[in-house]
């Protein structure tokens, strides 16, 4: 005998609500960067722009906190004196508090911003080594970390031979 088949009933639709998406900042950097792909993630409420596993830049326009908007450019210490010379008005963003930071912010109230954001994209498309990171592992979580150990820890004793005697 076959099976009925199973039919659905369409149901009224609740309104629902969709949370519209933010514009990504600073989008004309997104469009200068397509010919290496870029994959954007969100970051402290900020857009992330990466190639590959290497973070480059994060795209930041937030209305209330203004003194880092722009774009911020991954790069290292060891770089800054090489960079300023083609961006001058390039600094060190101020939301993590300290003199100098590793990231680097075009502040987006510069006059020469979306210049020099393109500027910053075209070393980016040229593979410069100075624009880029690839970020540290993420740390795991106290109760991942503590489920992971004990599923190891299972899949050891599994895997020892059956004595009989239990093993101290």
């Amino acid at each position: 005998m076959s099976k009925p088949r199973r039919t659905f009933v369409e149901m009224e639709a609740a309104p629902v609500q969709i949370k519209a998406r933010k514009a990504v900042p600073h989008a004309f950097v997104l469009e200068a960067l397509t010919p290496v792909s870029p994959v954007t993630r969100p970051m402290f409420g900020c857009v992330a722009v990466y190639l590959g596993e290497k973070i480059v830049l994060i795209l930041r326009d937030k209305p209330d906190k203004t003194a880092d908007n722009g774009v911020w450019l991954a790069t290292a210490a060891e770089h800054h004196q090489s960079l300023r010379h083609q961006f001058p008005n390039m600094r060190s963003i101020k939301v993590f508090k300290k003199k100098v930071t590793d990231w680097q912010v075009l502040p987006a109230d510069a006059p020469d911003f979306e210049a020099a954001a393109l500027r910053a994209c075209e070393l980016i498309l040229v593979r410069d080594p100075r624009i880029g990171k690839v970020p540290r592992p993420r740390r795991v979580s106290g109760s991942h970390a503590r489920k992971v150990a004990k599923s190891s820890k299972q899949t050891k004793a599994s895997k020892r031979p059956a004595t009989g005697r239990a093993r101290f």
